[in-house]
């Protein structure tokens, strides 16, 4: 291990329109005790032809395509920083990120994870909104019953000790879409957690982001939780699976696949009966949210 040192995976996989602002944004940190590792995921596009003009300046993987959790686990095996942080190659940080989030570990050494606030941008890199609030200090119950102050700015937002990743045993290569919570939920269940109040991430929004996917979403959010609760925390369980189904409910109905919206409704209503209010009220958000 490297003292001091941050390890920068970059897992990439067809974003070669994106991924060179990816690696500028680490480029160009103040902080400048930082080794970049971009591992490319079995990339079809012109990706290898962005990367080997960085030279020197970055260590590139190639494996085959084996989703993102692999690709960022194989890059911080590969790595040597006491920190590791990782950015998805279409998301950019702005240049004081990485100092002020070791800024916060060298204030308390016992954090496991710190995050920061985020520029949500489209396509093309317009603002769309920024955000803010995220969780600090013991950030299970937020995450459990996922709260808004959640841990910001999916895996591009985060940095932890190489001690903690390696604790946690990394990111689940079972899961894609719900990787990251995962992630923040098994690091949060036995660590603190610090969040930087400042726009330091530039998190793109647009229609390839995994999320995008509510089925693939709902089944790993299920194995997720599964993961998440043991019999300390019974007394949270159907609280928490019926804010996931009214949140699932509510992603169906904007995708349109409306018999998934139901029955995802009738799980959430049949997990927490207050929600059914939230349901019966939904037609009338919907109207006056076009």
């Amino acid at each position: 291990m490297n003292k001091g040192k941050v390890s920068v995976i970059i897992p990439n996989y067809n974003y070669a329109r994106y991924v060179g602002g990816a690696i500028e944004s680490v480029l160009t940190q103040a902080y400048t005790n930082i080794e970049i590792i971009v591992v490319d995921d079995g990339s079809t596009d012109a990706s290898k032809d962005v990367l080997f003009n960085y030279g020197d300046s970055i260590k590139v993987i190639s494996q085959q395509n084996r989703g993102v959790s692999a690709a960022r686990n194989n890059g911080a095996a590969a790595s040597s920083g006491e920190f590791v942080a990782f950015l998805d190659a279409d998301d950019e940080w702005l240049p004081e990120k990485i100092e002020k989030q070791v800024a916060r570990f060298r204030d308390d050494p016992s954090l496991g994870l710190v995050h920061v606030g985020v520029d949500e941008i489209d396509e093309t890199g317009n603002s769309l909104r920024h955000r803010l609030e995220g969780a600090s200090g013991d950030a299970t119950r937020e995450l459990l019953m996922l709260g808004c102050k959640g841990v910001l700015g999916g895996g591009s937002g985060l940095m932890v000790p190489r001690a903690v990743f390696d604790e946690i045993g990394g990111f689940d290569t079972r899961l894609s879409t719900s990787a990251d919570w995962d992630f923040f939920f098994q690091v949060a269940s036995r660590y603190t957690i610090a969040f930087v109040p400042e726009v330091l991430l530039r998190y793109r929004i647009h229609n390839t982001n995994m999320s995008a996917n509510v089925a693939v979403m709902e089944h790993d959010m299920t194995l997720a939780f599964e993961k998440a609760f043991d019999d300390s925390r019974d007394g949270e369980r159907n609280g928490a699976y019926g804010s996931l189904y009214k949140t699932l409910a509510g992603s169906y109905f904007r995708a349109g696949q409306y018999s998934a919206f139901v029955r995802t409704a009738l799980k959430s209503i049949g997990y927490d009966p207050t929600n059914l209010f939230y349901f019966a009220m939904f037609p009338v958000r919907r109207l006056k949210a076009q």
